[in-house]
């Protein structure tokens, strides 16, 4: 009996056992700095406009002008001033994880009950009142 190498490659490890529900499993991304939509759009807009003053004439691939575009239709949060006083906002509630802040700040639901139920896992960390409170202070920065 002889041996013969292998003639197809290992299967790669299956992913995707990440779960935003009541309990989140992130995964390898459990402790990666999120950003909202707002913050993403000022990160990526101040890039494109640095390297639009380094260089003359610059092509951005159809990938970035889609993804900017993206972020500028649905980032909630347009001035500089609203987007850092959301994240401080957010931030300021060390009960929350990253991702939920994330969340939070991209997706501004009106009501507890409607934050509660898009991100099921806000569930036991805070009261619908206090919940309700800071939904109420982003909705005061988003219509300055």
């Amino acid at each position: 009996m002889s041996h013969h190498a292998p003639t197809s490659r290992a299967k790669p490890e299956q992913g995707g056992e990440e779960e935003a529900t009541t309990i989140l499993k992130l995964g390898e991304f459990q402790d990666v700095d999120t950003l909202t939509l707002s913050e993403a759009a000022l990160v990526i807009n101040a890039l494109v406009a640095k390297r639009r003053n380094e260089r003359k004439n610059v092509t951005e691939s159809e990938m970035l002008t889609k993804t900017i575009d993206y972020l500028d239709t649905f980032a909630r949060f347009k001035e500089k001033e609203s987007v850092e006083a959301v994240e401080r906002l957010l931030s300021s509630h060390k009960e929350f994880h990253k991702f939920e802040r994330a969340q939070l700040g991209s997706l501004c639901c009106e009501t507890a009950e409607e934050a509660k139920y898009l991100i099921p896992s806000l569930t036991n960390k805070i009261s619908d009142e206090d919940l309700q409170e800071i939904l109420d202070e982003m909705y005061k920065l988003m219509h300055r």
